[in-house]
């Protein structure tokens, strides 16, 4: 993915206001129901919402600045202490688990150990990586005997990935990058939510003597430009005209499925909210959820003093005090 500031097309410095003001035009240009006809709309709409998922979160964009993650808000790849998997319990220094040597011929003090400056550690090492059975290793006729703590190679690798609102819906094929540079398709279900992990068996790391890890793929879904996600239920706000606040009429609503129609009754004052049943997020195994739609009025821009002289004689002859129950 392209870095996020150029996506966005806002500098390194921009203020968080910046920052959301080009996501929202550049969200609403390329969202796929504007782009009928633009079969790449979609892949640009996902990248916005991707390169905003960083830049919009001030933490994460923290972690690219210092770059600590890449663009798609991965961890950026350091490697491993003295090469392989990681390993359980590896101490803070770097190394692995301090071992317990019991005492003995080749123990720690006595002939052949480390106080006395014979072999062994190559041995030890055999044994760690799966070249001596039990951890137990013999050279020149001296053997030790050593406790490992409970040491397992962690081999399973966790990586991030951030989906569309409408792609955790319907479901998607993304290709994901691995610390390691290889890429995979990953099938995203349908109907998966913010935070749960996919799991692909094998395709973690390695290390010799053990099976390979398992990837987990922690799932996040974009913010959206104008849905709200509240559980299976979706809201958004409506903008509307003051005449049709007025008189009524039929609007269109966005839904997750396309535009749709809806009545407005005369007189509809800024705030009401409309009830779309099934309009919201399907449920596993149920119905959808609802989309709550909000009706908002907006007024022209600019002056416009046809519309100011009905109001002020609007204000003469009719009028309403709105606010009386707030004392």
């Amino acid at each position: 993915m392209r870095d996020p500031y150029e996506v966005l097309g806002v500098q390194r410095d921009a203020s968080a206001a910046a920052i959301k003001s080009a996501y929202r035009k550049l969200a609403k240009k390329h969202h796929p129901d504007n782009n009928n006809n633009d079969p790449k709309s979609a892949a640009r709409f996902s990248e916005v919402n991707s390169a905003n998922e960083i830049l919009g979160d001030e933490v994460k964009r923290k972690q690219f600045d210092r770059g600590e993650i890449d663009a798609e808000g991965k961890p950026r790849f350091q490697g491993f202490p003295g090469g392989g998997g990681r390993a359980r319990g590896a101490s803070s220094g770097g190394g692995f688990e301090q071992f317990n040597f019991r005492g003995g011929p080749g123990g720690p003090g006595g002939p052949g150990g480390f106080g006395g400056g014979g072999g062994g550690f190559e041995d030890i090492l055999n044994s760690m990586f799966g070249g001596a059975a039990g951890g137990r290793g013999a050279r020149g006729g001296q053997a030790f005997d050593f406790d490992t703590g409970g040491l397992a190679a962690d081999l399973d690798l966790t990586v991030s990935m951030t989906v569309s609102l409408e792609d955790s819906v319907k479901g998607v094929e993304k290709r994901v990058r691995l610390p390691s540079g290889k890429e995979l398709n990953v099938k995203v279900p349908a109907g998966v939510t913010s935070g749960q992990q996919i799991r692909l068996k094998g395709q973690g790391e390695s290390a010799p003597g053990h099976r390979p890890g398992d990837l987990l793929i922690t799932v996040s879904i974009a913010s959206h430009p104008f849905f709200k996600v509240d559980g299976n239920d979706l809201r958004v706000d409506l903008p509307i005209t003051l005449y049709e606040a007025v008189l009524g009429g039929k609007v269109r609503v966005p839904t997750l499925t396309g535009a749709i129609e809806l009545s407005l009754p005369k007189n509809t004052s800024s705030g009401r909210i409309f009830r779309l049943k099934g309009k919201g997020i399907p449920k596993a195994g149920g119905a959808a959820g609802d989309l709550f739609v909000t009706t908002r009025i907006v007024l022209p821009d600019g002056h416009d003093a046809e519309l100011e002289a009905l109001m002020e004689k609007w204000r003469d002859h009719r009028p309403y005090h709105p606010r009386s129950d707030l004392g």
